[in-house]
């Protein structure tokens, strides 16, 4: 039981999860859940009330029961007491205030990260203004390997995303094209398919190894699909460099995604026994988003911003390259305008950061979301300014085939010449080599490369 006297009113919240979901700032989803604030007052007292919990309490409380949920028996099984031991004194207000602190640097906040639970991490975001949760982000370093590192300080990688209504390899080939040109690619050059085909996910798949080969480009390949559909094209010897996956903070909502984490756990091993990377064996992708469990109905009454960060448990279980939060993409009925989706986006990169996560974000928004690409902007430059690992790029910034707005080749390099962000080293060496960087290292191609020609559609 958690209360707290407010404006000479009592507020009583009977248990944590509740206590969570009212200190939430506002957002459609949970009003949708009926689990919100009832007003702005409730939602104050809520907040003010969080501040003063014991980190300890989220040790012995649990927001989706133990017995019922395998990823809640993830997060208490694998918690690590030692390291969370420097911390372990703390309220979730004074563990904000040593966040904001000078101790918390880099170090300190990597040997950290296997102490922290999802749910002290949600906690710190609700009490947490936007310019807090930039500043204790842009504190985490998070940096893995498999062609080329990511995530280092000072630099920005590019998701490439070719995706075309009819998987057309021309098309695909020219948006390839395209974002190359630009320095995108370095986080991975990803296809989500329009079909769910394993004859046409082993065509994409072949075909991107012929252009990273043809190209010697210093990165990975993924086509999006299943990850029961990557397994049978690993099983027939297709070239999968990373397995994808979205996933979400409950083992229902997983479910209804056809996954657990025992699967999960056998396409990492069958990634891994293939041995394509080159300088490191990070070999999964995931998705998630703030919603996916309440859209399942398998949210068990939890605010939707906990069970995201709960999602970077399941996450960080299997050590993946690439995470995303793809932050407006479900919808307005979660993510209700521009204001909830800026916000969401600061409190995903936050949350996975502080957790270990290899954090990017897909920038987006649904067309009939109250958001257009001036929120994106915003949205965007808060993030890089805040030392997120990767962001998308896609032609003209709209997905044609899974039809929402996104960030453009453009986008991400206005982003690195306005902040001093740099490709992926080995991309950067890479782009030098093509002749697409100027004096000052900056990508500014002059024209087109002679080996660039065999990509263009015949």
């Amino acid at each position: 039981m958690h209360g707290i006297t407010l404006a000479g009113h009592r507020y009583v919240f009977p248990d944590l999860k509740v206590l969570m979901a009212r200190a939430s700032p506002l957002r459609s989803g949970d009003v949708l859940a009926g689990i919100a604030a009832r007003s702005e007052e409730e939602r104050v007292a809520a907040q003010f009330a969080l501040a003063d919990v014991p980190l300890t309490a989220f040790l012995q409380e649990h927001v989706v029961p133990y017995e019922e949920d395998e990823v809640t028996r993830l997060i208490v099984d694998s918690h690590d007491r030692d390291a969370f031991a420097p911390i372990a004194h703390l309220t979730v207000g004074g563990f904000r205030d040593w966040l904001l602190s000078d101790e918390a640097d880099a170090q300190a906040l990597a040997a950290l990260a296997p102490g922290v639970t999802p749910e002290m991490a949600a906690a710190v975001s609700k009490i947490s203004r936007l310019q807090d949760l930039m500043v204790m982000a842009a504190k985490c370093s998070v940096v893995t390997r498999f062609r080329n590192t990511i995530g280092l300080p000072g630099r920005l990688s590019v998701r490439l995303q070719p995706n075309h209504p009819t998987d057309d390899p021309r098309g695909i080939a020219a948006s390839i094209l395209d974002g190359l040109l630009l320095g995108a690619g370095d986080a991975v050059i990803g296809i989500n398919p329009a079909t769910d085909s394993p004859e046409r996910a082993h065509a994409l798949l072949s075909m991107l190894e012929e252009i990273r080969l043809k190209l010697d480009i210093p990165t990975q390949s993924c086509v999006l699909a299943h990850v029961t559909t990557t397994l049978d094209l690993i099983r027939r010897e297709s070239p999968v460099d990373l397995v994808f996956q979205s996933i979400a903070g409950t083992q229902a909502a997983n479910r209804s995604f056809g996954i657990d984490l025992a699967l999960l756990a056998e396409a990492r091993d069958a990634a891994l026994s293939l041995d394509r990377g080159t300088l490191g064996n990070n070999v999964m992708y995931f998705e998630t988003g703030q919603g996916s469990a309440l859209s399942a109905n398998a949210h068990h009454g939890v605010d939707q911003q906990t069970l995201e960060a709960r999602a970077y448990a399941v996450a960080r279980r299997f050590q993946p390259l690439l995470v995303n939060t793809v932050v407006g993409f479900i919808g307005p009925e979660y993510l209700f305008d521009g204001k909830q989706i800026i916000r969401a986006g600061l409190e995903d990169h936050f949350c996975g950061k502080l957790l270990g996560v290899p954090m990017g974000v897909d920038v987006c928004y649904t067309n009939h979301a109250e958001a257009d690409q001036d929120d994106m902007d915003a949205l965007l430059t808060l993030l890089v300014a805040a030392g997120v690992n990767f962001v998308m790029g896609v032609p003209g910034a709209d997905d044609i085939m899974l039809g929402y707005q996104s960030t453009s080749f453009h986008d991400a390099l206005a982003m690195r010449d306005l902040m001093g962000r740099r490709p992926a080293p080995e991309f950067e060496t890479w782009l030098a080599r093509q002749d697409l960087t100027d004096a000052a290292q900056r990508i500014r191609p002059r024209a087109l490369p002679q080996r660039f020609r065999a990509l263009l559609p015949a």
